[in-house]
């Protein structure tokens, strides 16, 4: 599974997860960080992502358009990079179900 992280969270978070969720990527290595939302979402469809936000926008959308994209939606308020990274971490069999269970298409990251 790839992730897109969407701007409020730090591109260093790729390279700590790279063992879990490989070839993923950041909106700021994409020339998105200015982007929309829409534009986000479109572009995590288009190439097959999950987008990873603490943007509740994503979710609202995800309500009334159902998936793709599949979205992990980060509800921890602010955190340091580290703090994120092991939530993430310690939340992968439950991101996993984005993959392997068709009726799952938001996993909240407390």
């Amino acid at each position: 599974m790839k992730l897109l992280l969407d701007q409020n969270l730090s591109h260093r978070l790729l390279v700590a997860l790279e063992d879990l969720f490989p070839d993923s990527l950041h909106v700021r290595l994409l020339n998105l960080s200015e982007a929309d939302d829409l534009e986000i979402w479109n572009y995590a469809i288009k190439h097959n992502l999950v987008i990873v936000t603490q943007d509740s926008d994503y979710s609202d959308w995800n309500k009334l358009r159902g998936a793709p994209p599949k979205i992990i939606w980060r509800r921890c308020g602010n955190a340091s990079v580290d703090q994120i990274h092991s939530k993430l971490r310690n939340a992968a069999d439950r991101i996993g179900l984005l993959q392997s269970d068709l009726n799952v298409e938001v996993v909240e990251i407390w």
